[in-house]
């Protein structure tokens, strides 16, 4: 219990910069200022200025990693409100997520390929665009560094969620499926965060992605790799 103090701190501290981010999320409505951007900014620069290590900040973060199966777990509700209308799509949702899951796998290999990057590494960026645990398993797997994986998928789900808006409009994605596809199988549950906020619908469609896309990603990944590499 010697800890506590520094457990409630980082808790709160956390807290606060994901509030202040959001604040200035709806104040300055941009992509560029999604919360869990705004504030895993503002935290690190907490961290680099007080010279606090990132061990020190985990004995407090690792009470909030805790919540995110349970909040992860709780995209099934929005699912089971629009079970009737997903099951109509079954179809595209799958078909969708197998293409962007293949595309996402390709694109990340050749261009990692392309500039260089040692195999290693390579196989620590396949599975950039699924959720965190089963990117993990996936990128073990292969061969490559679990904890590296953590942050292609954090840089996969961010930067997805940041530019979405912009290639919506640039590319007139308007229909909720394409563009809850789009996020979920691209930008897993950040991306399925941000199809949230245009409705229930394509939160919900984002969701059945993000979840397909981790079983389509654990199979075909070894056999993407082995053909380019």
């Amino acid at each position: 219990m010697s800890n506590l103090p520094t457990i409630i701190l980082i808790i709160l501290g956390t807290i606060l910069a994901y509030l202040f981010a959001k604040w200035l999320y709806k104040r300055i409505y941009t992509p560029l200022l999604i919360p869990v951007a705004g504030a895993t900014f503002l935290i690190i620069i907490c961290l680099v200025i007080f010279n606090i290590s990132y061990e020190t900040y985990m004995i407090g973060g690792e009470w909030i990693h805790a919540f995110l199966g349970p909040a992860v777990v709780a995209l099934a509700y929005p699912l089971y409100q629009n079970r009737r209308i997903l099951k109509q799509l079954i179809v595209p949702l799958i078909g969708g997520t197998l293409v962007g899951s293949i595309v996402g796998i390709s694109s990340g290999i050749y261009l990692s390929k392309l500039i260089g990057f040692s195999e290693e590494i390579i196989y620590s960026l396949t599975p950039k665009s699924v959720t965190t645990p089963v990117a993990m398993e996936i990128s073990n797997s292969l061969g490559g560094i679990e904890s590296l994986a953590v942050v292609f998928v954090m840089i996969a789900g961010i930067t997805g969620a940041m530019i979405s808006t912009y290639v919506f409009q640039r590319f007139q994605f308007t229909h909720f499926v394409g563009k809850g596809v789009g996020l979920g199988s691209a930008s897993h549950a950040i991306g399925t965060a941000k199809a949230l906020e245009s409705g229930q619908l394509e939160g919900s469609v984002s969701t059945v992605a993000m979840i397909l896309s981790a079983v389509f990603v654990s199979i075909i990944a070894p056999f993407i790799v082995t053909f380019f590499l």
